[in-house]
């Protein structure tokens, strides 16, 4: 497996630090809001990255943060006078929801800055024993100067970040790049205890000290969106690494961004959307099919034309499914021939080349694509006639490759059930001639995009495609 390595800008062959075993860090959402659409990209693109590193074979801890305190938390628990922890929990709750409408799965932890406050003011301590950092009247900063790797990341020298800061006389900093590991308490916030006085963390600090605490001093893999290369990840690095004279992490991965309409996504654009407005319209499956159709690293542009044309595909794969059931259900117990064991044969060379693009550097899109060709050949190949134990291989290959990205994972639900219900009613008008009745409820299916087809072995249907 190669994996593109944001620091060296590369792809390098993937060699974990444990045989088997994986050890990996996403950045997590600040809990004051739905998260956007933006936010969802790296949340299904890292997690689909674990199932495959799962499948694989690998023993995989993921670690994903909340960020439970924060400017905008604090500002709107001010905004609706309430604490800030009302705030934290109520969206860490709304994000689970959303996520697990997205098939995201559950963290191996999902560490909050208020439950790692004291690892938090340790580390703070050993960077400035050390000398890495500095107080000034209760606020501590990194002292960027001091660490002589500081832009290896984002590929900038401190030259040329210090000409591009700017600086305000009354600030205290030493300098414009030192950045805050704690802050200072300020009227109508939260605080704690620590040696610098009551405050709280500075926004970088709390991924190195989560990561370490879960991880250890060298983890596999840190990833997240494109937009958290500097400042975020290039600060985590630098104090990282000053605490512990360690590399901090083998393998950067980050996530391109997201566009609406072609358009940046902004506020005063009016095209900034919760992910939670977006599930209001589309299928959550879609979304996450969405968000896996194009290769991780590059920009999607979000439109709803794009939309409906991933819901399009996506039918094309739930119909398979439905139609292997169908097949499977009636289909002779037999022994394979000869011809349909050569067949198994071909359909695992599907299964391999998708191994072979999933293993070049995670790509999702040809991954996808190969299992659209699976559906082609298994569509043209496996008819009514074939045995159960073909149909059976053939289905089991599909839900393999299709659980692996978490797609084609909708269960039949109230709609199938409607859709079936419709079908016997149509059934009973047949048997009781009233072809009137049962033309009414073909075209009713049909307007909602559902073909019917009269078979000998009884009505079968699918979605439009």
């Amino acid at each position: 497996m190669k994996l593109y390595n944001s620091m060296t800008r590369q792809k390098e062959l993937f060699v974990p630090i444990e045989p088997g075993k994986v050890k990996m860090y996403v950045c997590g959402p600040t809990v004051y809001n739905f998260f956007h659409i933006g936010n969802a990209r790296p949340f299904l693109i890292f997690d689909a990255f674990r199932r495959y590193l799962e499948y694989r074979g690998y023993e995989v801890t993921y670690i994903q943060n909340f960020t439970d305190v924060d400017d905008k938390i604090i500002k709107k628990a001010n905004e609706e006078a309430v604490e800030s922890t009302s705030i934290s929990e109520k969206y860490i709750d709304e994000y689970f929801k959303d996520a697990d409408a997205l098939g995201i799965k559950r963290a191996t932890h999902h560490p909050k800055v208020t439950e790692t406050m004291d690892d938090i003011i340790s580390y703070i301590d050993t960077l400035v024993k050390n000398g890495f950092a500095y107080e000034i009247d209760g606020n501590v900063y990194f002292a960027v100067s001091e660490f002589k790797g500081y832009g290896k990341l984002s590929k900038q020298s401190i030259d040329d970040l210090e000409a591009g800061a700017r600086i305000d006389v009354s600030e205290e900093k030493r300098n414009p790049m030192d950045f805050a590991l704690w802050k200072r308490k300020k009227e109508g916030e939260p605080a704690w205890s620590s040696p610098w006085g009551e405050g709280r963390p500075g926004w970088h600090i709390e991924c190195s000290v989560m990561s370490t605490k879960y991880l250890g001093e060298t983890i596999d893999i840190h990833a997240g969106g494109q937009d958290l290369i500097f400042p975020h990840h290039e600060n985590e690095i630098a104090q990282s690494e000053a605490k512990t004279g360690k590399p901090y992490v083998n393998y950067w991965l980050h996530n391109g961004y997201i566009n609406i309409e072609n358009q940046k996504m902004s506020k005063s654009l009016n095209n900034f959307f919760t992910t939670r407005e977006i599930l209001d319209e589309f299928d959550a499956d879609v979304v996450r099919f969405f968000m896996l159709s194009v290769h991780y690293r590059n920009p999607i542009n979000f439109s709803r034309d794009l939309m409906e044309s991933a819901k399009n595909g996506l039918d094309r794969l739930y119909t398979l499914r439905d139609h292997l059931n169908y097949l499977l259900e009636h289909a002779p117990q037999r022994p394979m021939t000869v011809e349909e064991e050569l067949t198994t044969g071909k359909l695992l060379d599907y299964k391999e080349k998708f191994i072979l693009s999933m293993d070049d550097d995670f790509n999702t899109a040809d991954g996808i694509s190969s299992i659209f060709e699976l559906t082609r050949f298994i569509n043209s190949e496996i008819t009514e006639s074939a045995s159960k134990i073909l149909i059976q291989f053939a289905k089991s290959l599909f839900e393999e490759l299709t659980g692996v990205l978490g797609i084609v994972q909708r269960q039949k639900g109230t709609l199938d059930e409607e859709i079936e219900q419709l079908i016997e009613q149509r059934q009973q008008a047949r048997k009781d001639k009233d072809y009137a009745l049962a033309d009414e409820i073909r075209n009713k299916l049909k307007a909602e995009g559902i073909i019917l087809e009269d078979t000998p072995q009884g009505v079968k249907w699918h979605r439009e495609s």
